[in-house]
């Protein structure tokens, strides 16, 4: 499988950091027919009190609906979903390519399943998310 590069929109919400908050955010999009491909929730630094969700995808009417009434809204930082097979030191080479271009990530989250490489790269605006696609694309192309 080829690596695929596309741009997402994280819904993202903050919450107070306490017990069930998650729960309450996620379970409407649940009776909503949500199939989440990324739920990500972190505390924040230096404050111990509040905490961030952020999903995706959140697509259609009554998900999007599910979505805004949990108090989640489309976050305008720009992302990069990609995925494919995974190969040893594939991590690296997108880190590399990303700096030899001059281009800074807000924050990646990346994971291996099995044989298969998924991350969620974000950017600080339009214009370093279009041009971090193609270079992402060009370092996925490249052997070891």
């Amino acid at each position: 499988m080829a690596v695929t590069i596309k741009r997402i929109t994280l819904w993202r919400g903050e919450i107070e950091n306490r017990a069930g908050e998650l729960a309450a955010i996620l379970k409407p999009l649940a009776h909503a027919g949500a199939d989440l491909q990324v739920v990500m929730g972190y505390r924040y630094p230096g404050n111990q009190s509040k905490a961030a969700i952020e999903v995706y995808p959140v697509a259609g009417k009554k998900i999007t609906a599910a979505a805004a009434a949990a108090g989640l809204a489309a976050s305008s930082m720009p992302a990069l979903l990609v995925e494919g097979d995974n190969r040893a030191g594939m991590g690296a080479a997108f880190a590399r390519a990303l700096a030899d271009a001059g281009i800074n990530m807000d924050f990646l989250v990346a994971q291996v399943t099995g044989k298969k490489y998924s991350a969620i790269f974000g950017f600080e605006n339009d214009a370093d998310t279009k041009k971090a696609a193609a270079v992402l694309k060009k370092a996925a192309a490249k052997k070891k």
